[in-house]
């Protein structure tokens, strides 16, 4: 008889850390992908890369994804590789609590009750039987262009992160993928220590149930503790700012940051008093999200290079350049002429 484990997620559209993105574009840096490149069309500043607090949203990173793959024409195992670079350390506190959890069943536990600090776009249903520990990863939501980089990287990352933390390594039972069976399995083979099956119902994995109960290395009750809490503390900051300021946000952006605070209230539905009572409970403001979206526009249209200072300006609803350059000055520092010469835009 199995047991299923609760799962805190129903849906990969969550808000998350900025440190999946930066991986990813440093990813594609090194096999020849601009940033620029991967980041077109998310909307987000490079300078917000270096931000270990910054917040993106689900659809900004499967943007990422999607630029990546397009770049690089989607080999098979290109996820594998990317999905080996997501250690224990890559997911912050979140990662922490794990190293510090008693057993892998402890780490295992907490991670799914705290899915949303993850990254992860194939959400997992997981049994317990009596020999062995089965995942089923689900794909079924993500966008076709996407999708097995997707399950490749999250499926990877699971199990690099599960090796990190037991001392002699994880040893996977058995492994299987919807997909068809690539030319060179190879790959798939030197990441996950077996030979998986393709052409399966599912995406499976499975491990020993006898791993589970293994002491962690640098268990510690305190340490866990402390996580948790400053997990709980994130989750509930990433809620609330991912409700009334996303939808703001989601809105600016689709017009390009050009609509008044007013237009915004009648388009929610709410008085403008409302809007800005209800983005105060959330820890922000509409000047700061638009400050935000208007920041993450300029440098992208910027780096184009097709556009001068006095389209960007006009494009984002400035009546004069001027106005638009001492904005800029304030959200970066520089001027934008200073700033595309720096060659911060690549």
């Amino acid at each position: 008889m199995s047991q299923q484990l609760p799962v805190a997620v129903r849906d990969w559209d969550f808000p998350r850390g900025v440190a999946s993105v930066a991986l990813l574009v440093r990813f594609g840096a090194e096999r020849g992908v601009p940033r620029d490149a991967l980041l077109r069309g998310t909307g987000l500043p490079p300078s917000r890369l270096d931000d270990p607090a910054a917040q993106v949203d689900a659809h900004q990173e499967l943007t990422v994804a999607r630029n990546l793959v397009r770049e690089l024409g989607d080999p098979p195992g290109l996820g594998l590789d990317a999905g080996v670079r997501y250690r224990v350390t890559t997911f912050g506190v979140f990662g922490f609590a794990c190293i510090s959890s008693p057993t892998l069943r402890d780490a295992i536990t907490f991670a799914l009750r705290y899915l949303d600090l993850s990254f992860i776009f194939c959400l997992p249903v997981v049994e317990l039987a009596a020999e062995e520990l089965r995942f089923e990863l689900r794909d079924d939501g993500l966008p076709h262009d996407v999708r097995r980089f997707l399950l490749e990287r999250d499926v990877s990352a699971i199990h690099t992160v599960m090796h990190d933390l037991l001392p002699g390594g994880l040893n996977v039972r058995r492994l299987e993928f919807r997909f068809p069976e690539p030319p060179d399995p190879g790959r798939y083979e030197e990441v996950f220590g077996c030979r998986p099956a393709f052409g399966a119902p599912a995406h499976h994995v499975a491990i020993d149930a006898a791993a589970l109960g293994q002491p962690l290395p640098q268990a510690s009750e305190h340490t866990v503790a402390l996580c948790e809490a400053q997990c709980r503390e994130l989750v509930s900051r990433r809620r609330a700012r991912s409700g009334i300021a996303h939808q703001v946000r989601d809105k600016l952006i689709r017009v390009g940051g050009t609509l008044a605070m007013e237009d915004v209230a009648r388009e929610l539905n709410v008085s403008t008093r409302t809007l800005r009572r209800r983005l105060e409970d959330a820890g922000t403001s509409f000047r700061g999200l638009l400050d935000e979206v208007r920041q993450a526009l300029a440098e992208e249209m910027l780096a184009t290079g097709a556009l001068s200072v006095e389209d960007v300006a006009l494009r984002l609803g400035y009546a004069e350049a001027s106005s638009f350059i001492y904005a800029f000055r304030r959200w970066t520092g520089t001027t934008p002429a200073r700033y595309l010469r720096s060659g911060r835009r690549n």
